[in-house]
């Protein structure tokens, strides 16, 4: 391994960090980058190495300008720019003040933009896309700033805000493949509560040189940015899914810690530059934020020859919900059906699930809703209280804890969580439940097929009935009536696709889901 990083300190070790009610994201970032200020903490594909002391002084520079132009203690600042030292240091500089930082997604258009602005109503907006300038400045109470080192003055210093744990942090919007996005309002405590163990169980020490390769405003983007700011390792972004230079930077930067998508080590494993890499710096791969097939799965685990772990969470849960860690991963072995698994809770994560009309407990292999409990989960959905009631509908205790509705559906056998699917993407055929990521695993273990959809469409007598949508694999033609057969000898026919569609892409948003939503459209018009 190169020893690039090796002559810096070694002495921040998480769990000698005490975290009480008052610590917030910025007390934490601000300490570690004066203690250390000669400490390398990003890489960025622009400016290079960037260390802690540039990063501090950075970060107070844009806290006064914002300042400056009155952001102050709650105030929301939304931030959508290409993943970079500045974009995090603006992130710093937000919650030194106590304002409320909204990461935004860059690929937003003009109605999801004024969405987001007129439901978050930021102070101020600091964003790197041109075409956005029109859409904010119709909406009144934002100041949009491309570049805060030149767009606003500086101002006086600024004081760290003595910031209560349970203040809001993190406004982020979720994915919206149901509808306009929600901003889940997270805390510094929703953040704080599982950052000792989230280093523990994701491998990460004072030395791990980590892959951002998801975008700061995904959860498993700033999340997983989080967790290694918080362990004073250094950080290497990737701005754009360039698969090249992702599997560049994994070489060059010996990186130890990574987290991608599903989709990207699907893509990974049909790029033909994967093969000359070499993997061995990485000490964990984890994956989540979309489902997962067996066969990607292991192909991964033997392409890169590192522990594999497995993460199931919402933006809701702080990322948090379950992992299926390294040793149960055991492809051809006695418990290799836990492949299939979404793991255990882990942290102070309590699982239960339940019908989701009478909200009554369900047994081992019965599928249902899965609900949450633990001080990951949101405070609130924004300015929605009836959102954030629906979502715990048994209410919430004195601390603020109660169980919360993921939407998601799956069962639990042996202690391990198996993942169906969406509650709201469920296919109800006749009186049948159908979970469309059972039909996708099936058709995926097809090797003609290279990705899948699978969404319910209308039947005249059924009401619906299941269709697949796929992209074949390159060189191959596979038949609507041998893809049927090959799901028929895998499923109850029941669960069976009726029809075969076929595009040259399955369209996913960034964090790697199906845009069912999207794909339903057309059969659903009239």
């Amino acid at each position: 391994m190169s020893n690039w990083h090796r002559h810096l300190p070694n002495e921040l070790d998480p769990s000698e960090i005490e975290l009480t009610s008052g610590e917030t994201l910025p007390t934490v970032w601000v300490s570690n980058w004066k203690n250390e200020p000669e400490r390398t903490v990003i890489h960025d594909p622009s400016l290079g190495w960037i260390t802690a002391g540039d990063l501090l002084d950075r970060s107070e520079v844009i806290a006064r300008r914002l300042a400056k132009v009155g952001v102050e203690l709650g105030d929301r600042v939304l931030l959508s720019a290409t993943s970079s030292a500045e974009l995090v240091a603006a992130h710093a500089a937000a919650l030194r003040l106590g304002a409320v930082v909204v990461p935004t997604n860059g690929a937003y258009r003009a109605d999801e933009v004024t969405h987001v602005i007129s439901d978050a109503r930021p102070k101020i907006a600091i964003v790197d896309r041109p075409e956005w300038s029109d859409w904010i400045q119709s909406c009144d109470s934002t100041v949009l700033v491309t570049n805060p080192s030149v767009d606003l003055e500086d101002g006086p210093s600024v004081q760290l805000d003595q910031i209560g744990a349970r203040a809001s942090a993190l406004i982020g919007y979720t994915s919206g493949t149901t509808g306009l996005p929600k901003g889940v309002e997270l805390t510094n405590r929703n953040f704080f509560s599982f950052l000792p163990v989230a280093s523990e169980e994701w491998y990460f020490d004072s030395d791990s040189v980590n892959l951002v390769a998801m975008p700061l405003f995904h959860i498993a983007g700033s999340g997983w940015g989080v967790v290694g700011l918080f362990n004073g390792g250094t950080n290497v972004l990737l701005r754009e899914a360039d698969l090249v230079e992702l599997l560049q930077l994994v070489e060059t930067y010996q990186v130890t810690n990574a987290l991608l998508v599903p989709a990207i080590l699907q893509f990974l494993l049909i790029t033909p530059e994967a093969q000359e890499t070499d993997f061995s710096s990485l000490r964990c791969m984890i994956y989540g934020a979309s489902p997962i097939t067996e066969e990607v799965l292991s192909a991964s685990m033997e392409l890169m020859g590192c522990d594999f772990v497995g993460a199931y969470g919402l933006t809701e849960t702080t990322g948090g919900g379950t992992l299926l860690r390294a040793e149960h991963h055991d492809p051809g072995g006695p418990r290799a059906h836990l492949l299939r698994s979404a793991g255990q809770p882990w942290a102070d994560i309590e699982l239960r699930i339940v019908d989701p009309e009478t909200f009554v407990d369900l047994g081992d292999g019965e599928v249902g809703e899965i609900w949450i409990k633990s001080v990951v989960t949101l405070k609130s959905y924004w300015k929605d209280p009836d959102a954030t009631d629906e979502a715990y509908p048994e209410g919430r205790d004195a601390e603020g804890l109660g169980w919360f509705r993921t939407g998601d559906a799956g069962y639990m056998s042996e202690g391990f969580l198996f993942i169906h699917d969406r509650v709201k993407d469920m296919i109800i055929s006749g009186a049948e439940n159908i979970y469309p990521a059972e039909v996708e695993n099936a058709l995926m273990s097809h090797s003609d097929v290279a990705d899948v959809a699978v969404i319910g469409v209308p039947d005249a007598k059924w009401g619906e009935t299941v269709k697949a949508i796929i992209t074949p694999a390159q060189g191959t033609d596979p038949s609507e009536a041998d893809l049927i057969e090959h799901c028929r000898e895998r499923l109850a026919h029941y669960k069976c696709p009726t029809s075969v569609d076929r595009l040259s892409m399955i369209p996913r948003n960034p964090s790697g889901k199906i845009l069912k939503t999207e794909l339903r459209k057309p059969y659903w018009e009239d």
